[in-house]
């Protein structure tokens, strides 16, 4: 069994199953808390902001179906928002999140960012979690409550990415998180891969 990441754009059927269950997620999470629909969330922005040069959208497939995914758009010159990072609720706590992360930061070093900003809901401490884990810094105050700040900021420094990084061509299968690290570092400054087309693969 090959999980594969593959570049597309949130209006390819391959995708839905992303869509949808965040959308679900949204709404169940949140319902009107924020004035409007949780699932307005999922309509927010243009397909055309997750596209490069200066966003992207990923899919982890597995045997051809989408079981995680991930995109991120421009926030700055030099920043990268992510957004969308998605794994299949039946495959969660198998490190498929993670694996996401790693490669949208390559790949936002690749295309030239050197900082990743994000925000979750205060609804979601499973994703806080994660980003706290994967080296993301809290831009407010872990210790409060967290609906004192509905949504909760990250970001994280990638300039190394760009600096340690060395040219890699093909797919690179990977066995674990230290070679899905090794794999991103090493290709920060491989070209951005064709929408459409397989990215690396990963274990």
């Amino acid at each position: 069994m090959t999980d594969v990441f593959f570049y597309t754009t949130p209006l390819d059927d391959k995708a839905r199953p992303l869509i949808e269950a965040l959308t679900f997620e949204y709404q169940s999470r949140y319902g009107n808390y924020w004035g409007e629909p949780g699932s307005a969330e999922m309509s927010r922005y243009p397909a055309e902001l997750f596209a490069p040069p200066h966003g992207n959208f990923v899919l982890l497939l597995r045997d051809g179906v989408a079981i995680a995914g991930g995109a991120f758009k421009r926030y700055d010159e030099r920043t990268a928002e992510f957004k969308r990072v998605w794994t299949h609720v039946d495959l969660r706590r198998q490190g498929l999140a993670r694996k996401v992360l790693v490669e949208l930061e390559a790949q936002a070093a690749r295309q030239g960012y050197s900082r990743i900003y994000l925000t979750t809901g205060f609804r979601q401490p499973e994703a806080a979690g994660l980003y706290l884990s994967t080296g993301y810094t809290a831009l407010f105050d872990v210790t409060k409550d967290p609906e004192t700040y509905g949504s909760l900021p990250f970001e994280k420094d990638i300039s190394h990415l760009a600096t340690a990084a060395e040219p890699v061509t093909g797919d690179v299968p990977l066995a674990d998180d230290r070679l899905v690290a090794l794999s991103a570092v090493r290709a920060a400054r491989q070209a951005t891969p064709d929408r459409g087309q397989a990215g690396r693969k990963a274990g």
